[in-house]
């Protein structure tokens, strides 16, 4: 059997971003269907096209929103407890990739033209980047995603 991890870097060879990558290989078990979780972080890879917060981080706190997220406004307990395991998740996800920002973890900002051909010629995208969704979804089992 396909572990998550080689799942999600599969979709992620396969032109989905870091985003989907990592928020496919969970979503279903959290009763999200894989169209709609994919649909829903397209916009979130490269850091948000701006070189900010890596899209693996932010399929990541998606999947951490799907089990722990809170949806009654009055219930502040679930709300902290979500918070509280986002920030579990980001403290791990810095641990093994020092910083939770794209540009940084690349060294240089896609955001930009000339970032972007830099991060192809030196094929970021298949080393750095599929390092960085793997650490994501490896993380999120850890934790018991």
């Amino acid at each position: 059997m396909e572990s998550k991890k080689d799942k999600a870097l599969a979709r992620f060879g396969k032109g989905f971003n870091c985003a989907q990558a990592v928020i496919s290989v969970f979503c279903e078990k959290y009763s999200m269907d894989l169209e709609t979780a994919l649909k829903i972080s397209c916009g979130l890879g490269a850091g948000m096209r701006s070189g900010e917060v890596c899209g693996a981080v932010s399929g990541a706190v998606l999947v951490v929103g799907l089990k722990y997220g809170h949806h009654i406004a009055e219930d502040k307990e679930s709300k902290a407890n979500c918070y509280a395991r986002t920030e579990e998740f980001l403290n791990e996800f810095r641990k093994k990739d020092k910083t939770i920002i794209c540009r940084d973890i690349l060294g240089v900002d896609i955001s930009t033209e000339d970032g972007r051909k830099q991060a192809q010629d030196r094929d970021f995208f298949s080393t750095i980047c599929n390092n960085v969704v793997g650490n994501a979804v490896t993380i999120l089992e850890e934790l018991g995603y």
